[in-house]
């Protein structure tokens, strides 16, 4: 058997098995959000500070999973340009 070829269908797993993991934990965040978002507007008794801490940390949140999911994007554009042979390949 051809290892090269087994390496690329292993990463090609894991990179399927990751964005699949990503999409659903994605889909979970953003229905929370809304649910939160829905919950602020209802409770008139939590002080605008309170909402507005809240509404930052959830910009953070999505802010931080969209840098964490392009820098997953990048490495594994960087093996799989390894086991390519493709020049653009950084060591």
């Amino acid at each position: 058997m051809d290892t090269t070829n087994i390496a690329k269908q292993m990463i090609a797993f894991q990179k399927a098995t990751f964005n699949n993991t990503f999409n659903a934990m994605v889909l979970l965040q953003e229905q929370t959000e809304a649910t939160m978002e829905s919950v602020l507007k209802q409770f008139d008794w939590i002080p605008e500070e309170g909402k507005k801490a809240i509404e930052d940390w959830m910009g953070a949140y999505k802010k931080g999973r969209e840098e964490f999911k392009k820098l997953i994007d990048s490495n594994f554009e960087k093996v799989e340009a390894a086991f390519s042979g493709k020049s653009g390949a950084k060591k």
